[in-house]
């Protein structure tokens, strides 16, 4: 019996994917091999913009075809895109041959939905069992424990830190579709990265939609610079890196914790959204352009080093041609290591969503004009790693290369070089001997 899991949107859904893999292969299921029709077909979807949302309902329209083929197939559509509002019902509604929809604190349940489907096909005249369950329970955390997780990111363990989101940006649906902010007891949280430490995972990715809220919910000795401190005092060779933090949040104790940590990468991803003062209080950020550049200074001035990406939003409904270049001109003043550009787009039931929204023509051509710009300055950055030896864990086989590895600096750039699968989750010195855009080239040193 074969499963498939199709993944789509951010770092935690694609753990959450190697949580259902877990309860699929607990049950006695195995990956589909190419070629083959599955058994079970799980859509771990996302809804943070209209794209992902469309992409995951075409690709479960697809399956239409197959399922009358083979009726006996047993399709879930699980997470974010069952959450909004009215979602769950229009699936069953227009996708009347989906079998099992939950959603993002329901999917422990798939195991037992799929053992009722089964059992409903068995007894002779039994209507056929559909479920749907979008609820958000209270004990989420103590049945997350529970669930089997099929880790399948080597070298790189995803590890969730806290669940959930409160800041309710006026463009983002996580909050409604996520639930409120629960953080995981500390102790939990230590114990998991010493059993990937000990079955030789050599980077720990700390995963929440904000990791800077860590704590608040807990104790007042429990924070998230508290937990970077802890974690650094695990003994082995391994790197940490985490994801996402909020500007507003980022405190100069975290900022500190990752300075004198041996283990900590000097690299962070902090989303500014927009460089415009009018769109970011519009968008219900909570932070203004001096105060992130204020955050960048304290990086930069503990670690000379970081690497800093972002997130950048263009066609905000409230972003004017001068809000616009306000942003182009945080760009070129902070110098990202590289940025995640995209469009906004409506996400129903939220405020920003009500607001009239800028011609599509008018978006594409801000945000051609922004990646013109970063690429340009990802491309000089490159460059000056060139001569440079750094080191370099290597993560996978290159997928454009023969006989070539590919792995991350401490800053985060991607790095290409000589090697096998063999190598993966090994550390190697390498020489930088090239750049292209945001990739650098090297060989080995001794």
């Amino acid at each position: 019996m074969y499963y498939k899991v199709i993944t789509y949107g951010c770092q935690m859904n694609v753990h959450e994917s190697e949580k259902l893999a877990g309860m699929l292969e607990d049950m006695g299921y195995t990956p589909c091999p190419e070629g083959v029709d599955p058994d079970v077909v799980v859509f771990n979807t996302c809804c943070i913009r209209d794209t992902a949302e469309r992409r995951a309902l075409g690709n479960i329209g697809v399956l239409k075809g197959l399922k009358k083929q083979k009726p006996d197939l047993i399709i879930a559509v699980v997470g974010c895109m069952p959450q909004q509002a009215g979602t769950a019902e229009t699936i069953k509604q227009k996708y009347p041959y989906v079998d099992i929809i939950l959603g993002t604190r329901n999917i422990y349940l798939l195991k037992g939905e799929i053992e009722r489907v089964l059992s409903a096909r068995e007894r002779a005249n039994a209507k056929r069992y559909r479920s749907s369950d979008v609820t958000l329970p209270e004990n989420y955390l103590d049945i997350d424990a529970s669930t089997p997780t099929l880790r399948s990111s080597y070298p790189n363990a995803w590890i969730n830190i806290i669940y959930g989101c409160n800041n309710f940006c006026t463009y983002c649906i996580v909050p409604y579709v996520r639930g409120r902010e629960i953080s995981r007891d500390m102790k939990s949280v230590l114990d998991e990265v010493r059993a990937c430490v000990d079955m030789g995972y050599k980077e720990i990715t700390l995963l929440g939609q904000n990791v800077n809220s860590y704590g608040n919910d807990l104790s007042s000795d429990v924070s998230f610079s508290k937990l970077l401190r802890e974690i650094d005092k695990i003994e082995g060779k391994f790197r940490v890196r985490f994801m996402t933090s909020h500007p507003k949040d980022l405190t100069d104790e975290v900022i500190e914790a990752m300075a004198i940590s041996s283990k900590i990468c000097n690299n962070l991803h902090l989303p500014i959204q927009s460089g415009s003062d009018k769109v970011l209080k519009d968008m219900n950020r909570r932070y203004d352009r001096e105060k992130y550049f204020s955050l960048i200074q304290k990086l930069l001035a503990a670690m000379p080093d970081i690497g800093i990406t972002t997130d950048i939003m263009v066609g905000f409904p409230t972003e004017s041609e001068q809000d616009f270049e306000d942003t182009l001109d945080v760009v070129r003043r902070v110098r990202f290591s590289n940025a995640f550009t995209f469009i906004y787009s409506p996400r129903r039931g939220t405020p920003a969503a009500s607001m009239p929204q800028i011609p599509y023509a008018v978006k594409q051509a801000r945000i051609d004009r922004l990646i013109k710009e970063q690429n340009a300055i990802t491309k000089q950055l490159s460059d000056l790693y060139t001569g440079g030896v750094y080191e370099i864990l290597a993560e996978d086989v290159a997928p454009k290369y023969q006989n070539k590895i590919c792995g991350r600096t401490d800053s985060g750039r991607l790095v290409t070089f000589d090697g096998d699968e063999k190598d993966v989750g090994k550390f190697f010195d390498v020489k930088i001997t090239a750049s292209r855009s945001a990739s650098l080239f090297g060989e080995r040193v001794n």
